[in-house]
């Protein structure tokens, strides 16, 4: 997306985290973005910037591909800091931020008002509510920077969460809700994936409205391509414009089916190899996790058997997917199981599989 906004001569920049690579050529100032603030990797103590979760810890604070120093300041208010100011000095051209806020990715480190706000609520439901309600004051804060510029009317702006809550032992075992929903994050249970998503225009899309189609987050780059009227990539694409959905409620999805894959059997135990595939109100999964039933920690290798070798549910009917019916609708599952198949013949998962690439090692 960043590369595809550069080149219609929009500034770029990435605030937050990164973790798609530590490599010259897979850093974010490599991949599209003019700027970038933030952690390479996939978290950081938001006071001393240090990752600690695998290996010896290390500090993870850098500005482009400069490491700095920002001791004992909090990472949120770094990143409201710092989007602000790129927003001021690029006010009178286009630009577009990749706003990768932290929060509420463990550790748990939320204000000390909002954790006294929430001292009643039972743990860890009271440490993930303070780091939520932490993290609403930080997307206020920047949109109140649009206003005080006069640029709201101007600006897109869209909140995507990106998983279901983790229930890992950093995560203190949980503390998010997925309300009716089963599974949560590295789960394909519709607590894993189903995400809540906000966009905003004033005066150009509809206002206080909800839809119910079909979305994946890979839709925002040809959906912001399609809105801001820039020539999208000419690779294929993973994602289908939402223009119309964003316009009309009863526009129909631009997806007659989607399908989702996680997990790698090279990289040991602990990753779980799932898949899903939905069509309309059927969902046919293959060897899928319920990560609410106990902790999954890749990092430990724990993993809770499938629910099933296949389960399909519709959601229609069966919104917390508590009943398998693949046994009753076996054409149902040979159809969706096509899908499936088709879609990892053309997207092999593992063609030249690699573990990711590790942080570079300390001197």
């Amino acid at each position: 997306m960043a590369e595809m906004f550069k080149t219609a001569g929009y500034a770029t920049a990435l605030i937050g985290k990164w973790h798609l690579g530590y490599t010259p050529e897979t850093r974010p100032n490599a991949q599209g973005f003019d700027y970038f603030f933030g952690h390479r990797g996939g978290c950081i103590d938001n006071w001393s910037h240090f990752f600690n979760w695998s290996g010896p810890a290390r500090h993870d604070l850098f500005r482009n591909d400069r490491e700095v120093f920002y001791d004992g300041q909090y990472f949120p208010d770094l990143m409201v800091r710092e989007a602000s100011e790129f927003i001021g000095q690029h006010r009178d051209r286009p630009f577009f931020i990749y706003f990768a806020i932290n929060a509420p990715h463990y550790p748990y480190q939320a204000e000390s008002k909002w954790l006294e706000h929430y001292r009643n609520l039972p743990y860890p439901r009271n440490l993930y509510a303070a780091f939520l309600s932490t993290m609403d004051d930080r997307i206020g804060a920047l949109i109140g920077r649009l206003d005080e510029l006069g640029l709201r009317e101007r600006t897109i702006v869209v909140l995507q969460s990106d998983n279901g809550h983790s229930t890992e032992v950093r995560a203190h075992g949980g503390g998010g809700r997925a309300g009716p929903y089963r599974g949560a994050k590295f789960s394909l249970f519709e607590g894993g994936i189903r995400l809540p998503a906000i966009v905003s225009w004033p005066g150009r899309l509809p206002e206080g409205e909800t839809r119910t189609q079909v979305g994946h987050a890979c839709d925002w780059l040809p959906t912001l391509a399609e809105l801001c009227g820039v020539k999208q990539p000419a690779e294929k694409l993973d994602g289908l414009s939402l223009a119309n959905v964003l316009e009309s409620a009863t526009a129909p999805s631009p997806h007659k089916a989607l399908h989702w894959y996680v997990g790698n059997p090279q990289e040991g135990p602990g990753s779980a190899v799932q898949w899903a595939v939905r069509e309309g109100d059927w969902k046919l999964m293959g060897d899928v996790r319920d990560t609410t039933l106990g902790v999954r920690d890749p990092a430990q290798g724990i993993s809770e058997p499938p629910a099933e070798p296949l389960f399909l549910a519709n959601l229609a009917n069966d919104i917390g997917e508590r009943t398998n019916l693949a046994a009753k609708h076996p054409e149902i599952v040979a159809r969706l199981r096509r899908i499936h198949e088709e879609m990892i013949a053309e997207y092999p998962p593992f063609a030249g599989a690699r573990k990711p690439v590790p942080p570079p090692k300390l001197p």
